[in-house]
């Protein structure tokens, strides 16, 4: 589920002179309009920017939306693309003018990730850590598409795993004769973790989870959202891994 977006400029603004305007622009044009579900925040982003260059407004309302847009996955060379087809229908001098603004929101070729998924390079953009490549020598534990990036495998070892939106890996165990165990810590998007006899518990960014060893346990993305977490593994003797079975399809229908 997309965060809500919540706007207060216009009470901040002309709370007390126009009280009215400020509840339409605040509580119906960002409160409901925004939030409509219908289409995406991305592409709403964009035809606010397209609408706003065609009838010629440059000011600082259009440089919020420059900004908006790149917040919401519009890369440098995306706009860069908008712009320009904007411009043949909406007039060349409006081209510049936006494209001025642009510049000030964007670097060159900046967030211009190689991934074709537009929701896969929001993610990429949404964290620090890189997605990685993919997770081809695990690939039999995962249902679904993950991908691996090493942070650390030096003291303790930490990598950033992320998961494609339904993607998780099988029910597994961690061993170890003394000490062991995971913890998991969500960087970016929506997921769960979810122990043997227990109900799922839902992971969102900063949220941490400590394994225990000989715990029968999973976790992977929500069914709607790409999901990523460090995974730091605790040091100890003579650690292992067991994996088990995967999650019962039927189990993991009924996570939102």
């Amino acid at each position: 589920m997309a965060k809500k977006i919540i706007q207060t400029a216009g009470k901040e603004a002309l709370g007390e002179f126009s009280p009215e305007f400020a509840h339409y622009n605040d509580d119906i044009l960002f409160g409901e309009n925004w939030n409509n579900q219908d289409i995406d925040v991305k592409t709403r982003s964009i035809i606010t920017v397209v609408a706003l260059m065609s009838s010629g407004i440059t000011d600082s309302s259009l440089k919020f939306h420059l900004q908006n847009a790149k917040n919401h996955g519009v890369t440098q060379k995306e706009i860069a693309a908008i712009i320009a087809h904007t411009a043949f229908y909406a007039g060349w001098p409006k081209g510049w003018a936006v494209f001025n603004l642009a510049k000030e929101i964007w670097s060159p070729c900046e967030g211009d990730f190689p991934y074709e998924d537009p929701e896969m390079r929001a993610h990429a953009k949404a964290m620090v850590f890189p997605i990685g490549a993919p997770n081809d020598g695990f690939s039999q534990y995962f249902s679904g598409k993950s991908f691996l990036a090493p942070i650390s495998t030096s003291q303790a070892g930490i990598f950033n795993v992320t998961f494609a939106p339904g993607c998780r890996n099988n029910w597994h165990i961690h061993h170890a004769n003394q000490g062991g165990g995971q913890i998991l810590v969500c960087v970016a998007g929506r997921g769960y973790y979810q122990e043997w006899n227990k109900d799922a518990i839902e992971m969102k960014p900063g949220g941490c989870i400590n394994i225990q060893t000989g715990i029968k346990h999973w976790h992977g993305a929500a069914p709607d959202s790409w999901f990523s977490h460090l995974a730091i593994e605790v040091p100890g003797e003579n650690c292992s891994n067991e994996w088990l079975e995967p999650v019962a399809e039927e189990a993991y229908g009924l996570l939102k």
